[in-house]
Formats: C-alpha cells, structure tokens, sequence
C-alpha cells in the first residue's frame, strides 16, 4: 500500500581482501539509521590500508540514499588525501542511472566488480 511506511532492511557490513585489494562489502539499505556503520567499517579500512585503492561493494544494497552516497564521498576524500582511493561496485542499472543523475559516477570510479 503506497500510504504505508515500509521498514528499511538493516545494514551488514563485511571487511574482507579480495585479490588484494581491501573490500567493504554492504547488504541491506544504507540510510541515515545505518551510515554509521559504514563509516566506521570505511575509517578503519582506510587506516588499515594507507595509499591503496579500497573497494565497495553495493550488491547486496537494495536502497542508498543522500547520506549514504556522502558518506560514500567523504571515505573518497579521505583515501585520497593519504594516498588511496575509493571506487563501488554494483550492476544495479537503477543505482548506476542515480549514480549518474546526481554526477556521484565522475567523484568516484563505478565498476561492474570489485575486481575490476
């Protein structure tokens, strides 16, 4: 029903190598209730991982919304700036047509996969 309110599904956050490149991997939706969460994960990767590209992976991820695409931003930033990079890995034609739409695609590089 259009009036109801749906609940968001909560976010799992998972921090893993893969062909050695540092991965967050997200499911569930990544909102204003579940962006700290990816924060943290992202801080602690981006510490734990200086001047090397890290990979978000958005598969899992039914819903992002303003906050999460800047949070999203700001781990960028801050990879950057200590020498790294911050790039997301989805197929969902949906988000990459949002990820274009809001010019999210030319801050951060778009991939199929996280490995390339």
């Amino acid at each position: 029903d259009a009036g109801q309110y749906r609940e968001a599904m909560p976010l799992t956050v998972a921090s893993s190598v893969v062909a050695g490149r540092p991965v967050v991997a997200l499911t569930g939706s990544l909102d204003l209730a579940t962006v700290p969460s990816l924060y943290n994960a992202l801080a602690t990767t981006i510490l734990d991982h200086p001047a090397t590209t890290i990979a978000v992976d958005l598969h899992g991820v039914e819903a992002i919304d303003d906050v999460g695409l800047g949070v999203l931003l700001g781990a960028a930033g801050r990879a950057r700036r200590g020498g790294g990079d911050l790039v997301v890995a989805t197929t969902d034609q949906a988000m990459r047509q949002r990820f274009a739409l809001t010019g999210f695609d030319r801050a951060i590089t778009v991939m199929r996969s996280v490995s390339g």
